[in-house]
């Protein structure tokens, strides 16, 4: 996140919930950027999943919307309620100009949390290459009220079935290493850890830390991943290898 979009976001929350509270809300940033600014990253070999199709409660429902014009404005001013409106709104058209599709969890008329994937392509520089079978899950969300009822993990375990019924070839995920209700719900999904990966940007490359890597294996499908560079908007991540 640029530092522009850092201070904008800040400000609104300000404007939200006054000095107090935007005081404790820019140290807890300041020190998860310090000092807990690694990421957790996941994957799944959607050719391999043979799971049992998912059943989703009467009450629940979700809705997968693919372009700007499908999005209601009720969803539209919900989403960009939760944090800085102006910014929100131009992610949101920037994600479905690249294609992406928005995932709605509904529970009876109120919507109870979201996520958004995109094929073959990232939004941001990435780890690693993607393939134009990979799908990159990212900024999931659960309501306040709706969280601790599995939210999270039936909205990713449904649009991973539904990703592989396409012939998707792997999705890919990835957490701060502090979050760990979506580290608890994604351990309980197909989604398996790949490691842990810390970013920096040094005059305008950005490259890859990689800490670990649990699947001796993966190198195998990306040979060049401690050497590899993915390209997004022109700009380059380098990863390098495991310490």
């Amino acid at each position: 996140m640029s530092v522009a979009s850092s201070i904008s976001r800040l400000a609104d929350f300000y404007s939200r919930h006054g000095l107090s509270a935007t005081f404790r809300r820019a140290g807890l940033g300041l020190k998860r950027a310090l000092f807990a600014n690694r990421m957790v990253v996941f994957y799944c070999d959607l050719a391999a999943q043979n799971s049992n199709p998912l059943t989703i409660p009467s009450n629940l429902r979700i809705d997968r919307v693919k372009s700007h014009a499908e999005l209601s404005p009720s969803d539209l001013q919900e989403i960009t309620s939760f944090w800085n409106p102006k910014q929100a709104r131009r992610n949101i058209r920037e994600r479905f100009g690249k294609g992406a599709s928005l995932w709605l969890i509904r529970s009876g008329d109120d919507l109870a949390g979201y996520g958004w994937t995109l094929r073959g392509n990232v939004i941001a520089p990435y780890y690693f290459p993607i393939g134009p079978g990979d799908v990159q899950f990212f900024d999931f969300y659960v309501v306040p009220k709706f969280r601790g009822r599995a939210m999270h993990w039936l909205l990713t375990v449904y649009i991973l079935q539904t990703l592989a019924a396409e012939g998707a070839a792997r999705a890919f995920a990835d957490t701060h290493e502090w979050n760990q209700a979506q580290l608890s719900s994604f351990k309980m999904t197909p989604l398996r850890r790949l490691g842990m990966a810390r970013t920096f940007e040094i005059l305008g490359n950005k490259y890859v830390k990689w800490l670990d890597m649990e699947d001796p294996d993966f190198g195998q499908e990306l040979p060049k991943r401690t050497e590899g560079v993915a390209e997004n908007n022109d700009k380059k991540v380098r990863a390098r290898g495991v310490a």
